[in-house]
């Protein structure tokens, strides 16, 4: 498992790409690029919309990645469906896209953790 946290910067989901990137150094490059953008998503939300920092988790059990975002923003995480003028508001939609599996939980500060799940194929199924 790997965690990292960050400041509630504007540079700190490029930060927390750059993070993941590495921790996924092994995996196919589908996978990453898709787990990095799900990422990107995520700690922007916490940027945008928790106002703090945040601290994101890079775990691998079996043949599964999990990533999770955690903020200690009150407001909770809504999947919206804006319409096509409007600039913004399609983070957890891209990540329900994306995304074998995600959701949300209330931390035990009270704050959001949004994870997702992607599968990755293990070394010997990638040979």
């Amino acid at each position: 498992m790997s965690r990292r946290q960050f400041a509630n910067d504007a540079r700190a989901a490029r930060a927390a790409r750059v993070f993941v990137a590495e921790a996924l150094d092994d995996v196919d490059a589908e996978t990453r690029e898709a787990a990095l953008l799900m990422t990107s998503e995520l700690a922007t939300n916490s940027v945008r919309h928790a106002h703090t920092g945040f601290t994101v988790t890079v775990d691998r059990v079996d043949n599964q990645i999990r990533v999770a975002v955690e903020d200690r923003g009150t407001s909770r995480p809504t999947r919206r469906s804006p319409s096509p003028r409007e600039p913004s508001g399609r983070g957890l939609g891209i990540v329900a896209a994306l995304a074998a599996q995600w959701g949300s939980t209330v931390t035990a500060d009270g704050g959001n953790c949004v994870w997702f799940t992607v599968p990755v194929a293990t070394v010997t199924e990638m040979h």
